[in-house]
């Protein structure tokens, strides 16, 4: 049985494209971030930003295909690794059944307040490993 990712679906705006009409490379970082988050709100159900438990550690995208203006998009997000206290993020773009965009982010669950890594609770790994991205074998 494979899992299934999390999806979420945007509206391409106007102000979204560049000079050359199609999406700018830059609003990908912002879609998938705004897709993160029900694996935000696995470690904080109320997405309270006063208690905030994760950093992120890095993000890398690679762009298959230019993303236009009128036609929707829906990002598909998987957990592609679960460590002790971070683990890494997985995402598609895709419009009109094309995968125009993937990236992964590192995410780290953290302790502000000592300024430490913490391990991930063994209820939010459980929550992360449902959405794992099972590997070709």
């Amino acid at each position: 049985m494979t899992n299934r990712p999390l999806e979420t679906s945007f509206d391409v705006r106007f102000y979204e494209t560049d000079a050359l009409a199609h999406v700018s490379n830059t609003v990908i970082v912002g879609w998938f971030e705004a897709a993160r988050e029900p694996v935000f709100k696995m470690f904080t159900p109320t997405l309270d930003l006063k208690n905030w438990p994760l950093i992120l550690a890095s993000y890398q995208v690679d762009f298959h295909a230019q993303i236009f203006y009128g036609r929707p998009v829906s990002v598909k997000t998987y957990i592609s690794r679960i460590g002790n206290s971070s683990f890494d993020v997985f995402q598609e773009l895709w419009q009109n059944e094309n995968k125009c965009a993937s990236g992964t982010t590192t995410m780290v669950h953290f302790d502000y307040k000592n300024q430490q890594t913490c391990a991930i609770p063994d209820e939010v790994r459980s929550a992360l490993a449902s959405h794992l991205l099972e590997k070709d074998a």
